[in-house]
């Protein structure tokens, strides 16, 4: 690892993870492309033809909800999460170590976060897929939960991988800051 790397963002992941990130950031991507034809769609279908795409307005909230689950963990990597770093900005010129530390304290908390999350996100989806749950008006449109809710899993999961990744990162990092004078 460069000794002039500053923190764990934008850095390799073992096992080829980041593929994994990119791959599901650039799957979001796609569906927004998706969503931007279905609307396009559903506007001049209602204002030129009269006739609107059925479900366009429950498709698009659904998807919402699955692209940032989706791109949730490329977001953390790349280090493009929201986050106020003037703290750690001072703390990486005063003593680097304490802001690797604290930055994998932020990790971890993120993962266990995300841990409560995906728990707590298990028994929606059974009972999602055993009730058979679905938006939209039945002999109208409807769509079923259960994929969105199961995109929603994926991305928390990653997610957890990630955070858990960039803290043992940080850790190696501060380590070899605290051993070195």
């Amino acid at each position: 690892m460069n000794p002039e790397v500053t923190d764990s963002y934008k850095q390799p992941l073992p096992a080829g993870f980041q593929r994994l990130t990119q791959a599901l950031n650039a799957l979001g991507t796609l569906w927004i492309v998706a969503l931007m034809v279905l609307i396009n769609t559903d506007v001049i279908g209602r204002d030129f033809l009269n006739a609107p795409v059925r479900g366009a307005t429950e498709l698009v909230s659904l998807s919402i909800v699955g692209i940032v689950f989706l791109q949730l963990a490329d977001t953390l990597v790349t280090g493009r999460m929201t986050r106020a770093d003037v703290l750690l900005d001072r703390l990486k010129r005063t003593r680097p170590w304490l802001s690797d530390a604290l930055q994998a304290l932020y990790h971890l908390v993120g993962a266990l976060l995300m841990a409560v999350i995906l728990w707590a996100a298990w028994e929606p989806l059974v009972e999602s897929i055993r009730i058979q749950e679905y938006v939209g008006a039945m002999g109208d449109f409807t769509a079923p939960m259960w994929p969105v809710r199961l995109i929603m899993l994926i991305g928390m999961a990653t997610t957890l991988v990630a955070f858990l990744l960039l803290a043992w990162l940080d850790v190696r990092r501060m380590l070899r800051k605290w051993r070195t004078p």
